[in-house]
């Protein structure tokens, strides 16, 4: 479900008249991001405008503009099947008027089946592209690499390490500790991105009762991935998003201060851009 965005669209606006020297990154709340470079390159990465499924999942932030509105995309990245992350109302309206190409896995690929993106938004079959770990995407001015994702909760989740002349940028999903090590030796990661939440307690879908639930990494475990990974700067998301589910991100500060990385938190709030 997706309902009307109460910012309008100052913030798609912005994006579109930036300039940026290097890669200029939005956080769209939830796990959402747009990353636009100096070649005016842009890629969406998970975004979702719905409201949830309530009053199981009832999102907690605003809305930050229609997918309608997008007029300028290069590529869409969707990290895993969940609904927050492969959206058809979110996400097929800005493939239509945009042309952008979009990519998930090939779990990802049976939602988009199964909300017929085809027949219910103008969407061609030549933008859509199943990835997997191991592929790199050539997109305008960034190279990206799909990597493994440890989310015991997805079907088959990826991480996404964009590599640009200013910089690289990582995107690991909902991912947990595990499976990063090899990212970190890999890559020099300058700014990295996990999913934080606390431990709820949450409807189950077939029960209807509520029960203990952990969807993301906690203090110690978001640290951990961090640590795999050997970020330099980390970017707690997903904290601000579902009711129940809702944490303090600076608390990180003190978890982080006796492990080599990060060596910095970047704490962004919906709308708050980050350049690198």
């Amino acid at each position: 479900m997706t309902v009307e965005s109460d910012w309008d669209d100052w913030l798609l606006r912005a994006v579109e008249d930036a300039d940026p020297d290097g890669l200029a990154i939005w956080y769209l709340g939830c796990n959402g991001f747009i990353v636009k470079s100096s070649g005016d390159t842009t890629v969406f990465i998970d975004p979702y405008l719905g409201i949830g499924d309530p009053p199981r999942t009832v999102r907690m932030v605003p809305v930050p503009f229609e997918p309608g509105d997008v007029q300028e995309a290069d590529a869409v990245l969707g990290t895993h099947e969940h609904t927050d992350h492969v959206h058809g109302p979110s996400q097929a309206p800005i493939l239509a008027s945009t042309g952008a190409d979009y990519y998930t896995t090939d779990s990802g690929h049976e939602v988009i089946h199964d909300e017929a993106w085809l027949e219910n938004w103008s969407v061609t079959d030549d933008q859509l592209h199943e990835i997997e770990e191991g592929d790199t995407l050539e997109i305008g001015d960034i190279t990206i690499h799909v990597e493994p994702a440890n989310d015991p909760d997805a079907d088959h989740p990826v991480s996404f390490v964009f590599e640009h002349e200013a910089g690289t940028f990582f995107h690991g999903g909902d991912a947990r500790p595990g499976d990063f090590e090899t990212v970190g030796e890999r890559y020099d990661i300058d700014l990295g991105v996990l999913a934080f939440g606390a431990v709820g307690m949450i409807d189950d879908p077939d029960t209807g009762e509520p029960q203990r639930t952990q969807w993301y990494s906690d203090e110690n475990m978001i640290i951990e991935a961090a640590n795999e990974l050997q970020l330099d700067t980390l970017l707690p998301s997903h904290w601000d998003m579902w009711k129940g589910m809702t944490t303090e991100p600076t608390v990180l500060h003190n978890h982080a201060n006796s492990f080599d990385h990060p060596e910095s938190l970047e704490i962004a709030e919906i709308g708050d851009r980050v350049d690198l």
